[in-house]
């Protein structure tokens, strides 16, 4: 069972500390120096409203088990997440995943589009939970100085209405269990590019650790996009083309998860798609799609030139053969 959840106080001040406390003790070389480095946690509440912003704490019989906070940034309407920290017995319980949907729905009434949060190089963990709620990491590693010698990675993701990103290397890698799971949805509803179902997530995680390769050697370049806070799809660029065809792109692997079709989704990565390669000085994509099918339909709608079509080029999922098209766009400077 989830423990509660309520309005953190300033009177949790004993408890806060010993769970941050616990929290950073599973780590070498965390020392919390609350007085000399984090005086804020006497009165965190005061704090967080101080700043605009919010805390919960989660526990019963007056012990906390859970904390989390919220504040503006002030700049490209974004919210920071703070303090998100659950004890070791309460972890599994959905707890955290309570705490995040606290701040994300708290940030998300106050009018925000991004969350922002840092969290220390050395929390696995954390990184792991950051990554399945959507967040990817974004710019340089931040140096703390303090009794921990603290380096922190920056962790973002869009918050609200329908947004695409291209991702850096370090983001695509991050995002690579998102994706995962996208493909491997994907592919069982049977709108894989490339795969037959049941796709191995092994499989499907070598394929985006290759893509996210690919980015760093600029090789690629990919497209995520976020529907209401949520991973919803993703494509992206093939641009190491034969030596003769420096101008052409090949668009691949476009897939919307199945509860956020036909909502737009496909279009928007359609179209940074295109956005992205006329800004690399791309003339032309190309891209193949199953006949018939959803795809060809948007990528027909997209103004996209029809080659022609190779009859049972392809297997569906029945494992019968199928038709695909073969298209082509040019692109205005």
């Amino acid at each position: 069972m989830t423990p509660p959840i309520r309005p953190g106080r300033d009177e949790d001040a004993e408890g806060f500390i010993a769970l941050i406390g616990a929290c950073w003790s599973e780590y070498p070389g965390c020392v919390l120096d609350v007085d000399g480095e984090v005086p804020e946690l006497r009165a965190l509440a005061t704090h967080f409203r101080a700043a605009g912003g919010a805390l919960w704490a989660a526990g019963e019989g007056g012990r906390v088990v859970g904390m989390a906070a919220t504040r503006p940034m002030h700049q490209d309407r974004a919210w920071e997440v703070c303090k998100v920290y659950v004890a070791k017995e309460a972890r599994g319980s959905g707890l955290a995943h309570a705490l995040l949907g606290a701040v994300e729905g708290h940030a998300r009434a106050a009018g925000a589009e991004r969350l922002v949060l840092w969290t220390d190089t050395r929390f696995d963990a954390a990184h792991r939970f950051y990554e399945k709620r959507g967040f990817v990491r974004q710019g340089s590693i931040r140096i703390l100085d303090d009794l921990s010698n603290s380096l922190e990675f920056r962790y973002a993701k869009p918050l609200a209405g329908l947004q695409v990103e291209a991702l850096d290397a370090a983001a695509a890698a991050s995002a690579e269990r998102q994706l995962t799971r996208l493909l491997v949805d994907c592919v069982a509803d049977g709108g894989g590019p490339a795969w037959l179902p049941p796709l191995a997530p092994a499989v499907a995680q070598d394929h985006w650790r290759g893509i996210s390769s690919g980015v760093a050697l600029g090789k690629a370049v990919l497209l995520v996009a976020w529907l209401e806070g949520e991973v919803a799809g993703a494509v992206h660029l093939r641009l190491d083309l034969p030596e003769n065809r420096p101008h052409v792109a090949e668009l691949r692997t476009l897939m919307v998860a199945p509860p956020a079709r036909r909502r737009g989704v496909g279009r928007a990565l359609m179209r940074r798609a295109e956005q992205a390669a006329r800004g690399m000085g791309r003339r032309i994509l190309v891209l193949d799609a199953r006949a018939g099918g959803a795809a060809e339909a948007l990528v027909r709608a997209a103004g996209w030139t029809a080659l022609g079509t190779i009859p049972g080029f392809e297997l569906g999922a029945d494992h019968a053969p199928h038709d695909t098209a073969f298209f082509w766009k040019a692109l205005v400077p």
